[in-house]
């Protein structure tokens, strides 16, 4: 395993370099993302990124989640960003988060292992041995990862121990430790489905390898929430970036939350709750001591508290604790609900600050050699009345009807078979009669059709399959299919960070007295097949009246009749998803003068970057195999771009690099863009500018100029 060692000195604000002590710790695994769409790349340790679901989450195979927004990782590496699709939207929600675990040993204590604190003095007081770290699992069976003992499309499995006084990796002793002899197998979980791409499960499994009863003990998840739309604001801003967070928490559903409670006016909005949920915890009544246990017993035993950031006087109830012992009394108590409940407390949490949020489960007993598996859920979610409350320290329950029913699917998601959450098997629960309780059990959920989007001039034309059609659920033992729904991003999404960047253009449904029966869209006669594709397309759908040279993303996906055995709604497939730049075909024929877009070009125009590199003009009209030449008006030449309409993407530059990211995208072959960066690598000054474009295939030139505005 490759171990990695993380050493960054800033000139930054006191706040900041607090926060950035944390990377001086050793990263002593390699640390790996989960994010969106398709299927998973990576194996094991090192730094890898995968694309399942809709959170980008570091996770560390020591319990940490996060990257500290470390310059080592952040940005290429999310920390918990949401969304990530179609491009990433850059709205971060995670500094560092994770695991703690306290209790007393032999009737010493409480002690208090960590994995991340506000006091960055000590390394993670869990390891690992050398050459450990994370593995990868995979349900998907197109996956080279796919396992039969994976849980979810994309799993994570680790082992660590809080045993050790001296870092077995390094030889470093960690300062201040009081082991309690615990290990921990951690498992996390991820979906692509659209009924559970918005969380993360997070399992832990402690085991007492000690020789005596663990008393008391609490098993915790801290995190530092963030949430910033960092296209706006960075972490290298210090105090304006850090401390701009609400929280606030929601007892019956043991769902501590986050927001962004400080919009400023040079920002757009960042909408989005970003959470940790307690799901539960196996055997139930190793914690509730009841046979019988329910959730209440369950909210009884689960903790809420929060602290300011390294504060070290003042409000009693906020004080950051610096000892075991203080650590210890956040995990096994709440902080008065007056704080999250009440906007006229002084300390009110809703208002923006820069905070701590812990959720713990406890007190119970951990016998020698027994253990218990305490779950939690990272759930994102946008505000549910997006776009209609300017008041971001307005924290009502009303804003937060979307998380919460996020929150519930994964709540859903991890009681599988056992539906009231009881712990107990139930007359009828028992679906695949082993004899005890299946988690993470799903309706099956139809399979996304095979799409193909070509773009024209502006225009779209989208092509899909009918491979969901014909899939049976096997819990009902019939076709389910009901329908498509075709959707398309708007535009500007990729530069403004919309959040829910699409909107629906079309439905199709059979007819069969569910749903609107609006019938499927008719059947082309012939299927449609494209170079290098194994599909078949049976479907088309033409959109006109599109932008050329903006970025659109248009989207397909299957939907169910519901599956009443399970009590669950219509359920969509994975939106599967095309993208493409709309412009004018190759010209063949050398018929069209061949022209720049927009002319006159202004560099701080909306649907370009705000860097210097992330402009981009566009000659349009052009042969399939062509030069293009830059002239000043002098005569000067300032650039030479070479076009092939076959290969050609627009991966060249970064505006494509940043904003598709995935460079995924099609372009018409008469179209190319160019960020306005001279052959000698500087930015082109305001002026009026001459090009030449000559067909390589019939050495014809045609000519035109273009203004540059700043």
């Amino acid at each position: 395993m490759t171990i990695f060692f993380l050493v960054v000195s800033l000139n930054l604000s006191s706040t900041v370099r607090a926060k950035r002590r944390v990377v001086r710790i050793l990263l002593r695994v390699a640390t790996i993302v989960l994010c969106v769409s398709a299927v998973a790349h990576g194996q094991v340790a090192d730094n890898n990124s995968t694309s399942i679901g809709n959170i980008g989450l570091t996770i560390t195979s020591f319990g940490r989640i996060g990257n500290t927004f470390s310059q080592s990782f952040w940005p290429t590496q999310p920390s918990c960003e949401y969304p990530i699709t179609p491009v990433r939207s850059r709205i971060e929600h995670l500094f560092s988060g994770g695991l703690w675990i306290g209790g007393y040993r032999g009737g010493q204590g409480p002690f208090v292992s960590t994995v991340t604190t506000d006091y960055y003095s000590s390394p993670s007081e869990f390891t690992q041995p050398p050459d450990s770290g994370l593995t990868e699992r995979s349900s998907l069976l197109e996956s080279r990862f796919y396992s039969p003992a994976a849980v979810s499309h994309q799993d994570f499995v680790s082992d660590f121990t809080d045993s050790n006084t001296v870092d077995p990796n390094t030889g470093q002793e960690i300062v201040g430790h009081n082991p309690l002899n615990v290990s921990v197998h951690q498992e996390t979980y991820a979906w692509e489905y659209p009924s559970a791409n918005f969380f993360v499960i997070l399992s832990y499994k402690v085991k007492n390898t000690g020789r005596i009863t663990i008393d008391s003990m609490c098993v915790g998840f801290v995190n530092d929430f963030v949430v910033r739309n960092t296209n706006f604001r960075l972490p290298t801003e210090g105090t304006t970036f850090y401390s701009g967070t609400g929280i606030g928490y929601a007892d019956s559903l043991r769902l501590a939350y986050a927001f962004d409670a400080q919009h400023f006016s040079s920002d757009l909005p960042t909408d989005n709750y970003v959470s940790i949920k307690l799901l539960g915890v196996d055997p139930l009544g190793a914690v509730i001591n009841s046979p019988d246990g329910t959730l209440d017993s369950l909210n009884s035993r689960t903790h809420f508290s929060a602290w300011q950031f390294r504060l070290g006087t003042g409000d009693a109830n906020l004080l950051s604790p610096s000892t075991d012992a203080l650590r210890f009394e956040k995990m096994e108590t709440s902080i008065p609900s007056d704080y999250y409940n009440n906007p006229s407390n002084p300390s009110y949490l809703g208002k923006a600050g820069n905070r701590y949020a812990l959720l713990s489960v406890g007190p119970f007993q951990l016998p020698a050699d027994s253990s218990v598996t305490v779950v939690f859920a990272i759930v994102c979610a946008p505000k549910f009345e997006t776009g209609v409350s300017t008041d971001y320290q307005n924290n009502v329950a009303a804003a937060r009807k979307t998380l919460y029913e996020n929150a519930g699917w994964a709540q859903r998601t991890y009681n599988g078979e056992d539906r009231n959450g009881n712990g107990i098997l139930d007359p009828g629960e028992d679906l695949d009669g082993n004899g005890n309780i299946t988690r993470y059990v799903f309706p099956n959920i139809l399979p996304p059709p095979h799409v193909h989007v070509e773009p024209g001039d502006g225009s779209a034309t989208i092509y899909w399959d009918d491979a969901p059609e014909g899939v049976v659920d096997p819990f009902l033992n019939r076709r389910n299919f009901e329908g498509y729904r075709v959707y398309m991003s708007k535009p500007g999404f990729d530069v403004q960070g919309i959040q829910d960047p699409y909107q629906e253009i079309a439905d199709f449904d059979i007819v069969d007295s569910i749903g609107f029966d609006l019938g499927l869209p008719p059947r082309l006669g012939t299927p449609v097949t494209f170079p290098g594709e194994p599909y078949q397309y049976v479907y088309k759908y033409k959109v006109s009246s599109v932008l050329n040279g903006w970025e659109y993303v248009f989207g397909v996906e299957a939907y169910d009749q519901g599956n009443a055995a399970l009590g669950t709604p219509s359920q969509p497939s994975v939106r599967a998803l095309g993208k493409v730049f709309p412009g004018s075909p190759a010209n063949v024929r050398d018929s069209s003068a061949v022209g720049v877009f927009p002319n006159p070009y202004y560099t701080r125009a909306v649907w370009d970057g705000a860097s210097v590199r992330e402009k981009k003009i566009y000659f349009y009209n052009l042969p399939p195999l062509c030069e293009i030449r830059i002239y000043t008006v002098a005569g000067d030449i300032v650039a030479t771009i070479e076009h092939s309409s076959s290969t050609y993407n627009g991966s060249d530059i970064q505006w494509f690099q940043h904003y598709a990211s995935d460079n995924s995208q099609r372009l018409p072959g008469g179209l190319h863009a160019w960020n306005l960066i001279t052959t000698a690598d500087q930015a082109i000054a305001t002026g009026l500018y001459l090009f030449t474009v000559k067909d390589l295939n019939t050495g014809a030139i045609k000519r035109g100029k273009f203004l540059i505005i700043k």
